[in-house]
């Protein structure tokens, strides 16, 4: 705690640091960085007018550039990103070649998109590639290997190598990336992304910035070290940034993680009360709406959703887990497949349509969801888990104890996963290692015994919820 407070010890100092890195990504076109950054500037105090950082001075390579940058700006504020391609050919500064390379990126992604606007379903959509890709890896693979990379050349650099599958490369792209340019949430994001374990983080060699406990936090959520993510976020919270409403959507998800659904549903009432036009982590509180069979609020949510853009992932999840309430399973399947229309690496939700298949005793198709699931993110505990359910109506028991062994592996104090892996070593006479189970779960007992009233509603008969949308 100590040492972290004082990296916090001038709000004003961050506030400067924050508002200059606001401008560099808002030139960019990084628009969650600059969402992100912009929204933990405004969490914390107004600068007097005298503190206020000065506007970056230009370099003589941005002023050589300067109009062939102001012009392929605009088009690329316009998504015309080839013509912006076109009209920075041959600049020389960093920002300049940084819109350069990320036009040429996204206007692959983008093909990549219209290609796929056709296909049968998100299944076929998930395989097409971005073209570009490799071109792109050739070219910044000569500028890394120079050193003539900034922070943002690293990053794009990074996703270049993670969209290629080259994870080992990109990781420490990414790591090269945060010690560049430590403000850039957009690097640390990425980062988090490609860390499958506590033993992974360790080995990682960080800067020692203020960025890096933002960094930590979000992580440690994602490994399921719930109790280390609080700490962090309210250390965060006491050093200054109590509005950050991204803290205290974090903090709502954590709770949600570890299946506090009282705490976790005050704290996104709050949220929505502070911002109520918010799509973000919204189809995470609608799960909590759903394992409370709560469904006039549910009702309400998906249609407020609606009403703010009814064509986010988001939104399509929110709808989607209320026909799933309504026991409408094809239509909730439905709302699941636009959503992976929108976003074919949206993790929440590939495993809510894979619930929706198991109800409607399909599995095939929510083995295949589920897989798809995993792809996306290895972490996901409910993908496993799932699995694990499907095989065992298969009655193929040694692949539903694999699934079942990772989904413990990932929450090794979750009661429902000791309880499926206890009566899954019984089915295959394993009767030494069905009792040690056992008795590793003798101390979740009455959280059992808890769960099952809890969610008797859609459980199966070991008292776990088949749907898995219990948080």
């Amino acid at each position: 705690m100590a040492a972290s407070s004082g990296l916090f010890s001038d709000l004003q100092d961050i506030k400067k640091q924050l508002l200059n890195v606001v401008t560099l990504c808002r030139e960019r076109g990084l628009l969650q960085s600059f969402k992100w950054t912009s929204e933990l500037s405004f969490a914390l105090d107004p600068l007097p007018r005298n503190e206020l950082p000065p506007s970056p001075a230009f370099t003589e390579d941005e002023v050589y550039d300067l109009d062939s940058y102001t012009l392929a700006k605009s088009y690329f504020d316009l998504k015309e990103y080839d013509r912006a391609a076109y009209f920075l050919r041959g600049c020389k500064s960093q920002k300049a070649y940084f819109l350069y390379m990320y036009s040429r990126y996204l206007s692959g992604e983008k093909k990549k998109d219209d290609e796929s606007v056709d296909s049968l379903g998100p299944l076929e959509k998930g395989q097409v590639k971005n073209e570009a890709l490799r071109e792109l890896r050739v070219e910044l693979s000569k500028k890394h290997g120079a050193q003539e990379l900034d922070g943002f050349g690293l990053y794009l650099y990074g996703v270049v190598l993670r969209k290629l599958d080259l994870v080992k490369e990109a990781i420490d792209v990414f790591v090269e990336a945060t010690h560049a340019l430590p403000l850039h949430w957009g690097a640390w994001l990425e980062l988090c992304n490609l860390i499958t374990d506590k033993e992974m983080l360790k080995s990682l060699a960080l800067p020692d910035t203020w960025m890096k406990e933002f960094f930590l936090a979000h992580i440690y959520t994602e490994l399921q070290m719930i109790e280390e993510a609080l700490h962090k976020y309210q250390s965060l919270i006491d050093a200054g940034f109590s509005k950050s409403s991204y803290i205290i959507s974090q903090i709502a998800v954590a709770y949600h993680n570890i299946r506090d659904i009282d705490k976790a549903l005050s704290i996104f009432n709050e949220l929505r009360k502070q911002d109520p036009y918010r799509i973000e982590n919204m189809d995470t509180f609608s799960n909590l709406l759903y394992v409370r069979s709560m469904k006039p609020e549910l009702s309400y949510l998906a249609h407020n959703l609606c009403e703010i853009d009814k064509y986010r992932v988001e939104t399509c999840c929110v709808i989607g887990n209320y026909y799933s309430l309504r026991s409408q399973h094809e239509k909730a399947a439905l709302y699941f497949q636009r959503a992976l229309k929108l976003n074919p690496r949206y993790l929440g939700a590939w495993t809510l349509m894979g619930h929706e298949y198991m109800e409607m005793k399909n599995t095939s198709a929510a083995i295949q969801a589920y897989r798809h699931a995993i792809e996306v993110n290895k972490r996901d505990y409910r993908a496993w888990y799932g699995l694990g359910q499907t095989y065992e109506i298969l009655k193929m028991p040694f692949y539903c104890l694999y699934y079942y062994r990772r989904a413990h592996q990932l929450r090794p104090n979750d009661s429902r996963m000791l309880v499926a892996l206890g009566e899954c070593y019984e089915k295959l006479n394993q009767l030494v290692e069905a009792k040690k189970v056992r008795e590793a779960g003798k101390q979740h007992l009455y959280l059992t015994m808890l769960l099952e009233s809890l969610f008797c509603g859609r459980c199966g008969e070991d008292g776990t919820d088949e749907t898995g949308k219990t948080p």
